[in-house]
């Protein structure tokens, strides 16, 4: 099982990603901006989605394939 970001690079435990597309997020009046970068993200048993603390939301998971290792 590998995690791979939109441009097909490897992703692990604790690394850095950019979003690289506006995302509104659920349950929530707030929006990811495009750019925003989440640290410390943690993998998931899903191979296209990780798990994430970002500014103000806590336990999000984010698609892969909105974003980019940085």
């Amino acid at each position: 099982m590998s995690v791979k970001d939109s441009n097909g690079a490897a992703l692990a435990d604790g690394d850095s990603v950019q979003v690289i597309k506006d995302l509104k997020v659920k349950g929530t009046s707030s929006t990811l901006k495009r750019g925003t970068i989440i640290k410390n993200i943690r993998l998931t048993d899903d191979d296209e989605a990780i798990e994430c603390n970002a500014e103000k939301i806590k336990g999000l998971v984010l698609k892969t394939c909105f974003l980019k290792k940085v």
